[in-house]
């Protein structure tokens, strides 16, 4: 059977790190066992905020990755004021951190930049992508978002080709993310990023939504939208079924990690307030307790907790390579989840919970009510899910599985996750295409 070509539009690619790349390297891995040749459109000098260098042995040799030059004022902005560079990574300064820099900065990146500073690839790609297609007799087009420039690219080709099948995929939400509100918008552009995203909802034959709440609310504004979620691949995520031995290198310590990068706006100060209650009125578990990050921690949040109880505590790794922070993940006994407060953000399923999943260790996260998280940690039975109302019932989670595992019986469980590993993931993704 010949393979149908499928061209992904995407902008982060390895070396990129963080979750984002991973989705369609890892489709662009299993669907050509499924039917399909994927094909690769990225910028050739992109300005990435995390490189891993770990994640290229997951691209297939076989894989044809085209590339086109990209401007971005990124390193402009840098040059005005260092903590821009956070933008790349969708961080922000907020509430009283921000500076007079920052508000100017944040005020012209969500009003000059509309959708986000990757706009002016938009239009050398849409006419250098038309002439390929062509030649290339491509019928299929994937654009993943954010940066939700992608979008546009496959909208101006949709508009020029019209029986271009057109996948948008939105690895998180337009004007639904959270830090939306924080782009100090006028009205006049609030209307245009609106506008932008309703035409993209109306005009791809698919939109991919990677939690259900997502899904369903990109329905109500008219897009033909199914979910996929993120998940783990087994080939790297060391499943704990098959990786005893990495498993068995438990830490000496009652250790909480967090695993990825974590920004103002989902800092869960509750959490930081419980743990520092119990180290101060639990001398059993001061003694045995720590508190461990793996990535890019916002330095405020950190300078907080270095001020607190906890600085004895804490152990933070930096930033290290995907397969690294896996196996920092089994050295562990819970795991952190945190995602904004806002009830619109309760459909956001950060990445990382599917290769938490993988490790079976319990989970503690954070987030809206009634999440899509809660909804998954309740259907594995891998955790618990707090509010950041909540207080009382952390410290009691917490007290429960330190107690646990001081005894020795803190076993690492968890059920029905198959439905979230990559190859399954593909499948469903095939099957809609």
């Amino acid at each position: 059977m010949k393979s149908k070509k499928i061209l992904i539009i995407t902008y982060y690619w390895p070396p990129a790190g963080g979750p984002g790349v991973q989705r369609w390297l890892k489709f662009a891995k299993y669907l050509p066992d499924l039917g399909w040749k994927p094909i690769i459109y990225t910028p050739e000098n992109p300005s990435y905020p995390l490189l891993d260098e770990s994640l290229m042995k997951d691209v297939p040799k076989d894989l044809e990755i085209v590339r086109t030059k990209i401007w971005e004022p990124y390193q402009l902005a840098e040059k005005l004021n260092k903590s821009n560079k956070k933008f790349k990574a969708g961080q922000f300064d907020v509430g009283q951190n921000q500076s007079w820099k920052s508000k100017l900065s944040i005020w012209v990146r969500g009003n000059f930049f509309i959708p986000d500073a990757r706009v002016f690839w938009v239009k050398p790609s849409t006419e250098f992508l038309e002439k390929y297609l062509k030649e290339n007799n491509i019928e299929t087009i994937v654009t993943t978002g954010p940066p939700h420039s992608m979008h546009l690219i496959g909208l101006n080709l949709k508009k020029k080709l019209p029986n271009l099948k057109w996948v948008a995929d939105f690895r998180d939400p337009w004007t639904e993310i959270s830090y939306y509100k924080h782009l100090k918008l006028t009205n006049r552009s609030d209307k245009k990023h609106r506008f932008l995203e309703s035409e993209v909802f109306k005009n791809a034959d698919i939109t991919l939504a990677t939690s259900y709440t997502d899904a369903e609310n990109f329905r109500k504004h008219g897009a033909n939208a199914f979910c996929i979620t993120n998940g783990f691949d087994e080939s790297d995520a060391r499943h704990h079924e098959q990786s005893e031995a990495i498993f068995s290198n438990a830490s000496s310590k009652f250790t909480l990690s967090y695993i990825g990068v974590l920004e103002q706006l989902r800092n869960p100060e509750n959490l930081w307030k419980a743990l520092d209650d119990l180290v101060k009125t639990h001398l059993d578990f001061a003694e045995n307790f720590s508190l461990k990050f793996v990535g890019r921690i916002d330095d405020k949040i950190l300078q907080t907790l270095e001020d607190s109880s906890l600085k004895n505590h804490i152990l933070n790794l930096g930033y290290l390579s995907h397969d690294k922070a896996v196996e920092e993940m089994a050295k562990t006994s819970l795991l952190l989840i945190t995602n904004f407060p806002n009830e619109t953000s309760k459909g956001i399923i950060p990445g990382k919970i599917f290769e938490y999943l993988a490790t079976g260790k319990q989970i503690i996260s954070f987030g809206p009510k009634d999440a899509d998280v809660a909804r998954i940690l309740t259907e594995t039975k891998a955790g618990k899910h707090f509010s950041y109302e909540d207080s009382e019932k952390i410290k009691s989670f917490i007290l429960e599985k330190f107690e646990l595992w001081k005894a020795g019986n803190l076993k690492d469980n968890s059920e029905n996750i198959e439905q979230f590993s990559r190859k399954n993931l593909s499948e469903q993704l095939a099957k809609i295409l």
